[in-house]
């Protein structure tokens, strides 16, 4: 994302949804002392752990259409797995826009076509089968800006130009198949408003294990193709 956004030595940069601060803090070590990093999120406790990983960068808490950046205060804007997310994408690509100098760039990262990652049309298709259907749809909402004329007109709606898309390659790793399996179940789709209960949810990693048995390693780790799609434009 940092390489797609032309971060680099000295520039000031904007990561917008930031969350727990990873690429943030990656941006911080990149800009080095000469630059700066700010990063937006609308979760205070996310910020909070983000102070922890990114002790450099301004943190804000703000909404990512209206954040209280000057215009053309930085060199670089961009934002990673968090678009899918904002209820008026085109908004916060204007706002991120608005917030870039002239010759900077506005980049963006999401994640594939659902099917491209093969472990999760498996864990849709079991919530669908013994969940209802908010459920499911919850599971597939990080993957609904994968198409390239989706991209290409949300940036034109934005204002801005045509943007360079480029799929990338990319792995989920996970220390076991429970593990990425309750992380969906108690983590994601309580995030997304859906609740479970335990008995579901029990029912749910007793079959998940033998459904999704062939994306474990001799080790015992979860692995398997996650690729994601990486977008700037100037």
């Amino acid at each position: 994302m940092l390489d797609r956004a032309g971060v680099s030595n000295g520039h000031d940069v904007l990561d917008v949804a930031c969350g727990t601060g990873v690429l943030t803090r990656h941006a911080a070590t990149r800009v080095g002392a000469d630059g700066s990093v700010s990063g937006v999120d609308v979760g205070p406790g996310m910020l909070v752990v983000a102070a922890e990983a990114a002790p450099r960068a301004t943190l804000i808490e703000a909404d990512a259409a209206t954040t209280p950046l000057d215009d053309a205060s930085v060199d670089a804007a961009f934002c990673q797995f968090g678009l899918m997310f904002m209820p008026d994408p085109p908004a916060v690509l204007a706002e991120m826009a608005r917030c870039v100098r002239p010759g900077g760039r506005v980049g963006l990262a999401v994640w594939e076509a659902l099917e491209r990652s093969p472990a999760y049309p498996v864990t849709v298709e079991l919530l669908e089968r013994r969940a209802g259907r908010a459920a499911p749809d919850a599971l597939r909402a990080p993957f609904v800006h994968d198409d390239v004329k989706v991209l290409s007109d949300l940036f034109a709606c934005a204002g801005l130009g045509d943007p360079q898309i480029d799929t990338q390659p990319g792995t989920a790793r996970f220390p076991s198949l429970r593990v990425m399996v309750e992380a969906d179940l108690r983590g994601w789709l309580p995030v997304m408003g859906v609740e479970l209960d335990e008995d579901l949810i029990t029912a749910l990693l007793d079959e998940a294990d033998t459904l999704l048995a062939e994306f474990v390693t001799d080790g015992g780790a979860m692995v398997f193709p996650l690729p994601r799609v990486a977008v700037a434009t100037v």
